[in-house]
């Protein structure tokens, strides 16, 4: 396991930046903070709705290529319906950051529908948010903890 030097979870980096010798991560990378939670490198597209990325909000894997690339996006239109994690900043189109894969997160944006208990999906969702799984083919990606205070477990893949 390589230990990652150099995290700021809130940071953003253009292609110059992720050129630079000394970069101690690449996309896919993960990392566990103290506390548990855990991070992953990836790249933000605003997508074709043009749907810019808001920290605290849930972003899903990009149609088709996303979760071999690690690209993301908050365009729900655009994804695959699969999430990806919570945005820890605002990463402008075609730039790189980090996104809150496991543990609990709040958001920034109210769930679409349910209580506390409910796995959550991006089926059936909005831009940025999550909404009840109806399905058992749904690809659930939080419990929700505490709806009125947008409280969730994110429980994405690695």
């Amino acid at each position: 396991m390589t230990a990652l030097i150099g995290v700021t979870l809130t940071a953003t980096y253009t292609a110059a930046d992720m050129a630079a010798e000394g970069r101690g991560f690449g996309l896919g990378n993960s990392y566990t903070a103290q506390d548990g939670r855990v991070y992953k490198f990836v790249t933000y597209s605003k997508a074709a709705g043009n749907v810019a990325a808001v920290a605290g909000n849930f972003c899903y894997y990009a149609a088709e290529t996303g979760a071999e690339t690690w690209t993301v996006t908050s365009d729900l239109s655009a994804s695959s319906y699969v999430g990806a994690g919570v945005l820890q900043a605002v990463i402008a189109d075609g730039s790189y950051g980090w996104i809150q894969v496991q543990g609990p997160a709040t958001l920034t944006t109210a769930l679409t529908a349910g209580a506390d208990g409910n796995a959550l999906t991006p089926v059936g969702s909005t831009d940025g948010t999550l909404d009840v799984s109806a399905l058992v083919t749904d690809h659930i990606a939080a419990i929700a903890v505490d709806i009125s205070e947008k409280k969730v477990l994110v429980t994405c893949s690695l």
